[in-house]
């Protein structure tokens, strides 16, 4: 049975929907991974570090894409709801262009920056040439790695989750097989890890433009369209959640790396980016559910449908709730096991690891409601809430745990930072919920 998004959904339909969506997170993430497996035990720790160290610069410029689809995705979906199917696609079409031309021009100035970047994050001597050389072979992807994240949002919308899929496991298995060939094979070590993300990265984002241009079976086309000051005003403030969730999760890695510099050393950046490894797979299951799950309640909002709006939240909480616990337990009990695939060659490193994975684990009962609570405001188009609620999620409370707890604790205090602030972050969603439900009828 085909599920669209005029459809009523129960807790089956709502997985059902969602599950492409999860299982694209969490591969895109799975690949990403496999970069930090084959750089740890075939190259070396300093590259495995200049890795964890650059990549967050990445993340921040390459969420402008994420931006514009989550946002975007939210208003084509809304104006769908309306009924008005041809600015939808005029709005679509313009949202791919900004991002493809907004990506060239930040490619181009951080390519001839990147040093000075990786040397105010710490980077020195073989460190630095290694964040340089890693970073400036992604920029080449990058305004098609935008894409990518941007498509990942408008399949979704176009209700071809399934292609998205399609599309993630093409990318995902063409970086693994190219990461084994590049580096295990001909031994090009970190430049052979950049060039086969990269090559996956090109792909995601030449396929769907290439599906999108064509006649297709979807919601959505790329079209002539004109520029709409409004409707990119819109799609920007409506997703500047996002941006502003991805942009302070990397600035928020910065810091960590910071911290754990002078707690740690380079075991400590080493250790916290396999965290970051584990932690984008354990998210990605939240924000696989929340941003495929948007759609649906972008289009019912628009629709007027309250009562199914009411009940879409009702059961999505339950939903991340017992997601949640899962991911919890799953952390507790492959600690050991997880960080032995990237360190076992460290019994220091092992050690130190294991310990965070120990403490750090508890951050997954909570973080899901900040997420989910965020995408579910983006696809009202309330932008506003749901970029406080990422304000306040990885900005407030995650700088000022990791800036004070250390002080007391230690490393452990940077460990169990994130803990702190994602159960702040819980408490004041929950009370954005509640403050408007009247508001939004839910």
């Amino acid at each position: 049975m085909h599920i669209q998004l005029s459809d009523y959904f129960n807790f089956n339909k709502l997985l059902r929907f969602s599950l492409p969506s999860i299982i694209m997170m969490v591969f895109t993430s799975l690949y990403n991974i496999v970069d930090g497996f084959f750089v740890s035990n075939f190259v070396g720790k300093t590259p495995f570090a200049a890795v964890n160290l650059i990549m967050p610069v990445i993340m921040i410029l390459s969420s402008v894409g994420f931006m514009f689809g989550t946002g975007g995705g939210a208003l084509v979906s809304k104006t769908m709801g309306e009924g008005c199917y041809e600015k939808a696609q005029r709005l679509f079409s313009l949202f791919v262009y900004c991002t493809a031309i907004i990506g060239v021009i930040i490619a181009v100035i951080t390519f001839l920056f990147i040093r000075s970047i990786a040397i105010s994050l710490g980077a020195e001597g073989m460190l630095l040439e290694n964040c340089v050389t890693y970073g400036r072979i992604l920029l080449v992807s990058l305004p098609l790695f935008m894409l990518q994240y941007e498509f990942q949002s408008f399949f979704i919308t176009a209700e071809k989750p399934q292609l998205g899929l399609v599309i993630t496991l093409i990318c995902g298995f063409t970086n693994m097989i190219l990461d084994a060939l590049f580096i295990a094979v001909f031994s090009w070590g970190l430049v052979g890890a950049a060039a086969a993300t990269a090559i996956s990265q090109i792909l995601g984002g030449i396929i769907p433009i290439i599906y999108f241009s064509r006649s297709n079976s979807s919601l959505l086309r790329l079209t002539k369209t004109n520029i709409d000051g409004n409707a990119l005003f819109k799609a920007c403030t409506n997703g500047s959640s996002e941006l502003m969730s991805n942009i302070s999760t990397s600035i928020v890695s910065m810091l960590y790396n910071v911290q754990l510099m002078k707690y740690a050393g380079e075991n400590g950046i080493a250790a916290y980016g396999v965290l970051m490894y584990i932690n984008m797979i354990f998210l990605g299951v939240f924000i696989g559910y929340s941003t495929g799950t948007a759609p649906i309640v972008s289009y019912h909002y628009g629709a007027q449908n309250h009562r199914e709006l009411k009940g879409l939240l009702k059961k999505s909480l339950i939903i991340i709730g017992i997601f949640a616990v899962a991911m919890f337990m799953i952390a507790e009990l492959l600690a050991k096991p997880l960080a032995g695939i990237f360190v076992s060659y460290d019994k220091g490193l092992m050690a130190i690891t294991i310990r965070a994975f120990q403490i750090y684990s508890f951050s997954f009962l909570f973080s899901s409601v900040a997420v989910y609570g965020s995408s579910f405001f983006t696809a009202l188009n309330d932008g506003l809430t749901s970029a406080l609620i990422s304000f306040l999620r990885t900005i407030l409370f995650q700088i000022g745990a990791v800036l004070i707890l250390p002080s007391f604790l230690g490393i452990d205090g940077i460990w169990l930072s994130v803990v702190v602030a994602e159960a702040a972050a819980a408490v004041m969603t929950i009370l954005f919920i509640i403050a408007k439900k009247t508001k939004y009828h839910y």
